[in-house]
C-alpha cells in the first residue's frame, strides 16, 4: 500500500478518535450542567414537610437498626467503599492498577431539627472524599487491619524476596453524625410494618427513583459551585477537542 495513503488513513483515524472523545466530554459537560440546574431549581425541604417525589434535604446521619464496620479502619458506618491498587512500572512509565474494590451499605435516617426520615442509599451516586488513604512500599508495611484484610482475601502485599509492593489503599465511609446533602425520591416506606420507621416521617423513605439520586457530604452551595466549573470545563474542553479533530481531519 502507498506510504502516503497509510499516513492519510492514520491521520483520519486519529482525528475520528479525538472527535469522538470530544463529543463524549461535551455530552458529559451537558449532563453536569443539567444536574447543577436541577439542584438549583429544587428548594431544600425540612424533613417534616417533604412531599412525595424528587426532594432535596440536608441533615445528619442517624443509624437505623444495623451498623457496618469499615474494612480498613474498623469504624462504625452506614456505608463504605474500599479500593486497593498496585503501582506497576512499564519501562519509563508507571500506572496504578486496580486489584480489588468493594462496597456495602445499610439503611439509615437523615435527621434535621424537624424530624428524621429513612434513607436507602442503594443506587445513589455517593460523592465523598476518601476518609482514609495509605500507600505501602519498601520499608513501609500496611497497618495490621489491612494486613488481616489482605490475608482473608488472599492478596499479597509482598513481592520478590519479601520486598513490599507499592500499593495504595483507600476507604470511603459515611459515619453516624456526618452531615449529608441528599437529592432523591421520597417514596413509600416498605419497611414501615416491620418496625423500621418508628419515628419521623414514618410512611416515607428516600430512595432511587426515575430522577437523580445524589448523596454528598458537601453543602448545596459547594455542590453547585463544583458542578458549575466542572460543567464549563467539560463543555469547553469537549468543544475544543471536536474543533481540533475536525481541523486535523481537513488538513
Amino acid at each position: 500500500m502507498d506510504k502516503k495513503l497509510l499516513v492519510i488513513m492514520g491521520n483520519v483515524s486519529d482525528s475520528l478518535i479525538i472527535i469522538t472523545f470530544g463529543i463524549c466530554v461535551f455530552i458529559f459537560g451537558l449532563y453536569l450542567f443539567k444536574k447543577k440546574r436541577l439542584i438549583e431549581d429544587i428548594p431544600t425541604s425540612k424533613i417534616r414537610s417533604i412531599a412525595m417525589g424528587l426532594v432535596e434535604i440536608y441533615g445528619k446521619i442517624v443509624p437505623a437498626d444495623k451498623i457496618l464496620t469499615s474494612p480498613f479502619t474498623q469504624k462504625n458506618c452506614v456505608y463504605y467503599r474500599y479500593l486497593i491498587e498496585r503501582l506497576e512500572n512499564s519501562g519509563k512509565s508507571s500506572k496504578w492498577v486496580k486489584i480489588k474494590e468493594g462496597e456495602d451499605r445499610t439503611l439509615f435516617y437523615l435527621q434535621d431539627e424537624t424530624g428524621k426520615v429513612l434513607v436507602d442509599p442503594k443506587g445513589a451516586e455517593i460523592d465523598i472524599p476518601p476518609s482514609f488513604e495509605f500507600t505501602s512500599g519498601i520499608g513501609k508495611d500496611p497497618p495490621q487491619q489491612i494486613k488481616n484484610f489482605l490475608q482473608a482475601n488472599k492478596i499479597s502485599f509482598e513481592g520478590f524476596l519479601g520486598i513490599n509492593k507499592t500499593m495504595r489503599f483507600r476507604e470511603y465511609i459515611l459515619e453516624p453524625n456526618n452531615n449529608l446533602y441528599i437529592m432523591g425520591t421520597a417514596g413509600d416506606n416498605p419497611f414501615m410494618e416491620e418496625g423500621w420507621a418508628q419515628t419521623g416521617i414514618e410512611d416515607v423513605m428516600i430512595q432511587k427513583g426515575e430522577n437523580i439520586y445524589y448523596i454528598s457530604d458537601k453543602s448545596e452551595k459547594e455542590v453547585v459551585k463544583r458542578l458549575g466549573w466542572q460543567s464549563v470545563l467539560s463543555i469547553l474542553g469537549g468543544a475544543l477537542l471536536i474543533v481540533f479533530g475536525v481541523l486535523n481531519l481537513l488538513k
